[in-house]
């Protein structure tokens, strides 16, 4: 019997992401398949959900909503700051993304959403949030987690090491 997808599972998997209009926002296309610990967090609640119950050699399509995936746009993450917060940086231009220190003293993204003149738009929401998120699985195999994995709370594929 093959073993199904749960807590303390890794699973290797191909994938394509797209949004609700069919662009592709990321996929495994010519890449190493993607390799997880299943029931730790590390991939969206919406899509590990799905995968519960799965084994290799699994296809499956999932839809995961703003709320289950990066969230919903936050309103307070978009700001407006004094060009001076760019220190260092001749040219602040829309599109450009940073990285700033969180007030939790987290690492935090933040794209320029508007420039006028001293007063610069940012947006500190994930780029994915508000986005429906749709999924295209290929489940290629699943295994238990071994006790290193689950106590550092993630794979050891490819001779990871600490």
């Amino acid at each position: 019997m093959s073993i199904v997808i749960g807590e303390n599972s890794v699973v290797s998997m191909h994938y394509r992401l797209t949004d609700d209009s069919g662009k592709v926002i990321d996929s495994s296309d010519d890449a190493k398949p993607m390799t997880y610990l299943h029931g730790v967090g590390n991939i969206i609640p919406g899509l590990e959900k799905a995968l519960v119950g799965k084994s290799a050699g699994d296809s499956l399509t999932v839809k995961v909503e703003p709320a289950e995936g990066y969230g919903e746009v936050n309103p307070e993450g978009i700001k407006v700051i004094e060009r001076t917060a760019f220190q260092g940086v001749d040219s602040v231009e829309v599109g450009m993304a940073f990285e700033a220190k969180a007030p939790d003293g987290t690492a935090q993204r933040i794209v320029v959403k508007k420039v006028d003149g001293d007063n610069i738009t940012i947006d500190t929401n994930h780029p994915l949030a508000g986005v429906v998120l749709h999924f295209d699985i290929q489940i290629l195999s699943v295994r238990e987690a071994t006790k290193e994995e689950l106590d550092h709370g993630h794979t050891h594929e490819d001779g990871h090491s600490h």
